[in-house]
């Protein structure tokens, strides 16, 4: 009597599990990870930008939070996306240089988000999967593409991309007219659409390619520079087509009335390029530099249903902070996230609209060098392995100009000590210490131009002229 009672007692309780399951409204926020590609700190109209206006990313900085310094992982892009997916610096993931591979056994957001339940969507630029060169649709045998860090959906490419883009819906290569921008939320939405019918919530990662070059801009969006000269033309034209672009992503959210709880998180994954006018906002360095205009990027938070509207902070943030807000914010296990990791959670400011001083400092390795940003004060590594430091009062002197390592020999010192302790922990990560094997299972992950993959080439006669593809094919 007592089993069958257990037994049918067990029915009943895992009848009653599923209908809340069921019926249960699942209150958690859809997510939205957005990342321009070489958009410089000071290409933003609310900066005051002499030719460019951006209203749509203005009115979202106008709705939510704006960061003013906000911070990339890196000064090139892989490495910044791989910070985004682990909330650990990227030379702990095996991401050293623009083009290596995401290393498998990390534990990334996207996986994270997944098996907590959402559904899961990246478009656009991926190039964490170790191939280099204009992008191309990423294969469907490719090891590491979106899907094996937890996509459920991907519309990726390898790289960078233009007009007309070429990308690979899990693995099936399509053809797409129109800017890149536009392409890819257009078809994010059809994804957020999709995925509103269920109570479901989403998490997708929208990875632009622009402004990166080759830049390639309409007619109608290189007209508004005419005075500029052609590349910088196209430059400009470029960003005011991703400015649309958002510009569609939020009503379109508006649109299917999920706005309000949604969270969208912009920046760019790296400081600007030299064109004219400059792109970094009188910034010192520019794309793969550790000072600020290499590394510095504009932050915006939109998200209706909590955040305060019209929030501006001057404190340090960084995309090394997404994964552990996030978790916080959603609610996952401790070990969701691979440790060490280098950010923080910036949840319970982003709720109340208020931001102090920083508790943790944000950290930089690349290409042998490396920086550390300590609220007013960033202690930039020229050399690591020969221990050249300078330091930089930022609060006094934003672009970096005058290094007043021997003027605050404490601070230098403090600073120093914390960095070089921070790269020992670095290094034994690289060694695969933080992994569950104790070891790297892949220490030789390829780093290859898709020219020279056999894989592609069958695709080269049809690529040839492609203006993207054009010159890395003429020998082909």
């Amino acid at each position: 009597m007592y089993p069958a009672c257990s037994f049918q007692t067990a029915i009943v309780l895992s009848f009653l599990l599923n209908l809340i399951c069921i019926t249960a409204k699942d209150t958690r926020p859809n997510i939205i990870l957005i990342m321009a590609d070489d958009q410089g700190w000071g290409q933003m109209g609310y900066y005051g930008h002499p030719v460019l206006k951006t209203p749509n990313l203005d009115a979202m900085a106008a709705n939510g939070i704006r960061f003013d310094r906000f911070y990339a992982g890196a000064p090139v892009c892989s490495p910044t996306r791989a910070c985004v997916l682990t909330g650990r610096a990227n030379d702990r993931t095996g991401v050293y240089q623009h083009g290596n591979a995401l290393r498998l056994q990390e534990s990334p957001i996207a996986r994270a988000l997944q098996e907590a339940g959402y559904a899961t969507g990246h478009f656009g630029k991926w190039h964490l999967n170790g191939v280099r060169g204009p992008g191309v649709p990423i294969l469907g045998e490719d090891p590491y593409h979106p899907g094996r860090y937890g996509y459920d959906h991907w519309l990726s490419v390898t790289n960078f991309f233009d007009m007309d883009p070429i990308l690979s819906r899990n693995g099936i290569f399509e053809e797409f007219k129109g800017d890149s921008s536009e392409v890819i939320v257009a078809e994010a939405l059809e994804f957020f659409e999709r995925r509103s019918k269920y109570d479901r919530p989403f998490f997708a990662t929208i990875w632009y390619g622009s402004p990166h070059s080759p830049m390639v801009a309409s007619e109608a969006d290189r007209a508004l520079f005419k005075k500029l000269e052609e590349s910088d033309q196209h430059h400009y034209g470029e960003l005011v087509a991703l400015d649309r672009s958002i510009g569609t992503l939020r009503k379109g959210l508006r649109n299917l009335g999920i706005e309000q709880n949604t969270l969208v998180w912009y920046c760019s994954d790296n400081g600007g390029l030299k064109v004219n006018p400059p792109s970094v906002g009188g910034l010192r360095g520019l794309k793969g530099t550790v000072y600020e205009g290499g590394l510095r990027v504009p932050g915006i938070i939109e998200w209706p249903a909590v955040v305060k509207r019209g929030v501006r902070t001057e404190s340090p943030a960084s995309v090394l902070d997404m994964f552990p807000t996030i978790a916080e914010i959603v609610g996952l296990p401790e070990e969701a996230i691979l440790q060490p990791f280098d950010g923080i959670s910036l949840k319970a400011s982003i709720q109340s609209g208020e931001f102090g001083l920083r508790k943790k400092p944000v950290p930089f390795r690349f290409a042998g060098k490396g920086a550390l940003l300590d609220n007013q004060y960033k202690l930039v590594a020229v050399d690591v392995e020969s221990r050249k430091y300078e330091l930089y009062d930022l609060n006094n002197d934003p672009t970096e100009s005058k290094n007043v390592v021997k003027a605050l020999p404490k601070v230098a010192k403090r600073m120093q000590t914390e960095f070089e302790k921070w790269n020992e922990g670095v290094i034994e990560s690289d060694l695969g210490r933080d992994y569950r094997e104790d070891e790297l299972t892949d220490p030789n992950a390829r780093r290859v131009f898709w020219m020279d993959m056999p894989e592609y080439q069958p695709y080269f006669k049809d690529w040839k002229l492609r203006p993207e593809y054009k010159s890395r094919l003429k020998n082909n």
